[in-house]
């Protein structure tokens, strides 16, 4: 028994390595993985790197366009728009990854549990994947801001919600496969309750579609947070935030355009970063999907 162990767990070890080492000789996935890393870095250790507070005010330099003093220029009430790009990243990638995870949980769930038991259990969690999918993802979003409000928690769950039945789809399929397996069948000879088996057996098998799908659904989530933050539904001002900070210079997109530039060129970098990695780890997890 303790051989069979050691031989799982050294063929675990060798496919991680393997894993690994395709995931280092992806020069796009390392350069994604590098500038994400980067960024994420700048916004937690916001108060090292940004030279202003988020909202300290500079009365002397109000719609100032780029300088030395304030590189990416101030808004209309003098505040640095560098320093508040770098604080409203934390808000931004909070939610990016708050999002991906509420995501993968409820979809993680849901699968294991319709793979699984199947039948009547299977068809009713199918039909509500169905009824959700049916409305179109940023529609969802919105119907669910306004009626829970603008809260970081509730914008979160409005934008992870939309994506739920897909994961849970993904996984389903990956647990009606797994489930054939001989190695389920005798956990199940070995009277393992369904639950020890769901989590014990076959989501450790299912870990490469949720770990690609998390690093993709960063980027999702990100784009969908500024999005709601834009129309007013997500984080409200003064709060620091890409999105808010979009909606906040559209009005001043002629006169003072680099109130749009900066943090459209933000987003776009960093959602271009995780896809980039996230293509690197789907290639390195599933060599076949590259071809």
């Amino acid at each position: 028994m303790q051989l069979k162990k050691d031989i799982s767990k050294s063929r675990k070890d060798t496919a991680v390595r393997q894993t690994m080492r395709r995931l280092s000789k992806n020069k796009s996935a390392m350069f994604g993985a590098i500038l994400f890393g980067a960024i994420v870095i700048i916004c937690v250790f916001a108060p090292v790197f940004a030279p202003y507070g988020p909202n300290d005010l500079d009365l002397t330099s109000i719609n100032s366009f780029p300088t030395l003093k304030h590189p990416f220029g101030t808004d209309a009430l003098g505040r640095d728009c560098m320093s508040r790009l770098i604080y409203g990243g934390r808000y931004s990638l909070a939610m990016g990854f708050a999002g991906s995870i509420v995501g993968i949980v409820g979809g993680t769930i849901g699968g294991c549990v319709a793979g699984y038991f199947s039948g009547r259990t299977d068809s009713v969690i199918m039909r509500l994947c169905d009824l959700v999918a049916a409305i179109p993802g940023q529609l969802l979003s919105i119907i669910i801001s306004c009626a829970l409000g603008s809260t970081f928690f509730n914008t979160v769950l409005a934008l992870s919600v939309g994506g739920i039945p897909f994961q849970i789809r993904l996984l389903r399929a990956n647990v009606l496969r797994a489930r054939q397996e001989e190695y389920i069948e005798a956990a199940q000879a070995y009277n393992c309750g369904p639950i020890r088996i769901m989590f014990r057996h076959l989501m450790p098998n299912t870990i490469s579609p949720l770990l690609i799908n998390f690093t993709m659904g960063i980027g999702g989530t990100i784009m969908g947070a500024a999005g709601l933050s834009f129309i007013g539904l997500g984080v409200q001002p003064p709060t620091p935030e890409w999105g808010a900070m979009l909606s906040a210079g559209r009005n001043y997109i002629r006169q003072y355009p680099h109130l749009i530039i900066f943090p459209g060129l933000v987003i776009m970098v960093t959602v271009f970063a995780v896809n980039l990695f996230g293509d690197g780890l789907r290639d390195a997890l599933d060599p076949k999907m590259k071809h």
